[in-house]
């Protein structure tokens, strides 16, 4: 590693160097196929952080080969013990917390707070799929006409392919590894190439943990599509679930109809966020401000849309603003940070691309609005107002720090238009009037609702979306569902 290679503070230097950076394939760390690598970057520095191994198709299917393998002593492994190496692993994420929480603020750009919260939310995935693991339960039934018995079981569906994004690099991948591991499945799983570290470190703390070799592999590639869709389409893989973008969901559900793969599907997001006449407009800032910034805006469940009631929207703009222009901006391994970069440059244009828009069509930029210039992929937080409708970034994820209000007056008018999407993973409502909470709960089209709270995720409860946003759920007590099978056994004779 170069000078311009290094990370700027030993510690950094440290936690990135213990971090692996082979495949981990049937219990051993490899090297990909001509020992091919690809870079790192600090998307706060644009510097390269280290080289990992890109993988290549043959070693996706070397890694299935591993998991199938694997697959049918693993799915006889007592739930018990299922359930202790995931409790095991939860308390060495906790005990690591802090170097886990600086590797992912190095490789993706989040502040350390908010690399800490995701840590310790990914932990409590383990936590809570432990518990679960000994909770599969069946059924027995007397047939109707009482000529026999109705026997059902639950089983694991088999080896699970893997995809996560880079927004989260660990919570996405332990939402899965999980009810997986709780379940009896093994799994090929694929990071984002932008941040590998995280879960390859999460790989070596399950293998530290008690996980049998080859029910976990791990393949890090600069391609998706090249590695990934091989082992798709090869009919040892049984489930796919995939957290990401819509248009890639959609390749991906193709290609696995070839298998008739047990699927599910985290996709993308168009968030609502409705304030009434009748909220706490504080409160309505303070969710406003979780559901906009969280993960510097580079969130599925980010709000994308600010409906507010023309009766209050010019205190909470203000108040908004107010709250926007206070964030300190900068590379997040500075505890004062509250706003790290986004994760490339690509992200960075998108970002610019979709303001520009909107204000070409009349919104005014009350905030930011501007790139940052310099080393890293910064962007302001950026508020703007008067958004009109046919603006991209109302129909589009913005995945940055941009608040886009429009004022209304009438709640059936803005039902609907909040409803005027493809997307429907999650809404925000703030209202004191708990008819309307209700009603309007009821009436909005997504998988999740925030009444009166800017922040849904929670492992104890399932996670997903309607529409383009998504097929299946993803923790609470469903979350294992995704990774079983239903047999029904028929006992004649009695």
């Amino acid at each position: 590693m170069s000078a311009h290679e290094q990370p700027s503070h030993p510690r950094e230097t440290t936690v990135v160097e213990a971090a692996p950076k082979q495949l981990f394939i049937g219990g051993k760390w490899c090297s990909a196929g001509q020992d091919r690598t690809y870079d790192v970057e600090d998307p706060a520095t644009g510097r390269t952080l280290c080289t990992v191994a890109d993988a290549d198709a043959d070693d996706g299917l070397a890694a299935l080969a591993a998991a199938d393998q694997a697959q049918h002593d693993w799915a006889q492994h007592p739930p018990r013990q299922r359930g202790e190496i995931l409790r095991r692993a939860f308390e060495l994420i906790t005990a690591r917390h802090e170097d886990l929480s600086l590797l992912m603020t190095l490789e993706m750009g989040k502040p350390l707070a908010e690399s800490r919260a995701e840590i310790t939310y990914a932990a409590e995935f383990f936590r809570w799929f432990a518990e679960e693991a000994v909770r599969i339960d069946g059924d027995y039934a007397v047939a109707p006409n009482g000529k026999g018995r109705f026997l059902v079981m639950r089983q694991p569906v088999g080896p699970a392919v893997m995809i996560t994004p880079w927004n989260f690099p660990m919570a996405m991948g332990t939402r899965k590894i999980g009810p997986a591991i709780a379940a009896g499945c093994t799994m090929v799983l694929k990071p984002a190439h932008q941040t590998p570290l995280t879960m390859l470190a999460l790989a070596a703390i399950l293998s530290e943990a008690g996980l049998p070799d080859g029910v976990l592999n791990i393949i890090t590639s600069q391609s998706a599509g090249r590695v990934m869709e091989p082992v798709i389409r090869d009919p040892r893989a049984r489930k796919l679930t995939f957290t990401g973008s819509t248009a890639v969901g959609r390749r991906l559900i193709e290609q696995s109809a070839e298998q008739v793969l047990k699927t599910s599907m985290e996709l993308g997001g168009n968030a609502p966020f409705l304030v009434f006449a009748d909220a706490d407009v504080d409160a309505a800032v303070d969710g406003a401000m979780l559901a906009k910034m969280r993960n510097i805006g580079e969130a599925c469940t980010a709000a994308n849309r600010f409906y507010v009631h023309a009766d209050v929207a010019e205190e909470f703009s203000r108040k908004l603003t107010d709250r926007m222009r206070s964030l300190r901006i900068g590379r997040g391994v500075s505890d004062d940070i509250e706003v790290g970069p986004l994760i490339d440059a690509d992200q960075c244009d998108k970002v610019t691309e979709l303001v520009t828009d909107a204000v070409e069509r009349g919104a005014e930029v009350v905030l930011g609005g501007r790139r940052g210039e310099g080393q890293g992929h910064f962007y302001p937080p950026t508020v703007l107002t008067g958004v009109p409708a046919d603006a991209r970034l109302t129909r589009e994820e913005i995945f940055g720090p941009v608040a886009a209000i429009t004022t209304f007056t009438d709640e059936q008018a803005v039902l609907d238009e909040a409803n005027n999407t493809e997307y429907g993973l999650v809404s925000y409502v703030y209202t004191q009037d708990l008819h309307r909470g209700i009603r309007v709960s009821e009436a909005l089209e997504t998988g999740m609702v925030g009444l009166n709270q800017g922040v849904v995720s929670n492992p104890a409860a399932p996670f997903g979306g309607v529409k383009h946003s998504g097929l299946g759920r993803e923790g609470g007590k469903v979350g294992i569902e995704e990774f079983l099978e239903t047999k029904y056994v028929a006992v004649g004779g009695v």
